[in-house]
């Protein structure tokens, strides 16, 4: 019987979310609706019904032959299994796997600073997209889309074009590297190494350890044993 009632809770609890979501969708210009067909797709780490209003910072993982379709104003994106990936209102940052997308309204894909756009953004445009091991792969299915990198952090600048630009034309299916990603340690928050790097925070560390120290040795020569229990049980300033 705990285990019906738990059950109903978990429905009554997903059935309010997607209430919730769905009547903020309309008042949400970046927001979209997420299909799905089987099980094997998770939301933020939830498991997803079968339509969900979707917000910007979504975090959409779908799981070996799952699939899912996001529907947007002027857009849709088709995601296959084993993908995950971030929705931005026109931008999907894709963190690795594949998906393709039709759009009348410009949206794009990025991959690592990579970023796949329409050429023509009123313009109907059919692309697919891979991330495969750090390689971008691009197929213009219908029109012609651009895939773009900053100019300063390319790793080889000589041989794609000057301005930082490749253009893959309809039918054609391009790849590049995403060598400007910037690598990270596996289940390390990004940005923390350099900070704890810093000059500023080791000078920091030092002086507080010396405050520490200083404190200590002026403090009265009675140790801190149960020989002198009043020091243990000295209330915290």
């Amino acid at each position: 019987m705990s285990g019906f009632l738990s059950g109903q809770s978990h429905l009554v609890g997903w059935t309010m979310l997607v209430i919730l979501r769905a009547s903020v969708l309309a008042q949400d210009s970046n927001a979209a609706m997420l299909r799905t067909t089987s099980s094997g797709t998770f939301v933020n780490g939830s498991p997803a019904p079968a339509s969900l209003a979707l917000f910007t910072n979504d975090f959409i993982q779908t799981q070996k032959n799952a699939i899912a379709r996001i529907e947007a104003p002027g857009s849709a994106a088709q995601i296959d299994g084993e993908t995950a990936l971030q929705f931005a209102g026109d931008e999907l940052a894709l963190d690795h796997g594949s998906l393709s997308v039709y759009t009348t309204r410009g949206m794009r894909v990025r991959v690592g600073c990579l970023t796949v756009t329409p050429v023509n953004l009123s313009a109907e445009t059919l692309y697919e997209v891979a991330d495969r091991d750090g390689t971008l792969v691009v197929h213009a299915t219908r029109s012609d889309v651009y895939i773009d990198a900053p100019l300063n952090k390319q790793k080889e600048p000589q041989k794609p074009s000057k301005s930082g630009r490749d253009l893959v034309r309809e039918g054609e299916r391009r790849s590049r590297e995403d060598g400007c990603a910037v690598a990270t340690t596996k289940g390390q928050t990004p940005g923390l190494g350099p900070i704890l790097n810093a000059p500023w925070v080791k000078y920091a560390g030092a002086a507080a350890i010396g405050g520490v120290t200083w404190w200590v040795l002026c403090q009265d020569d009675d140790p801190v044993s149960p020989s002198t229990p009043a020091r243990l049980s000295r209330p915290i300033p």
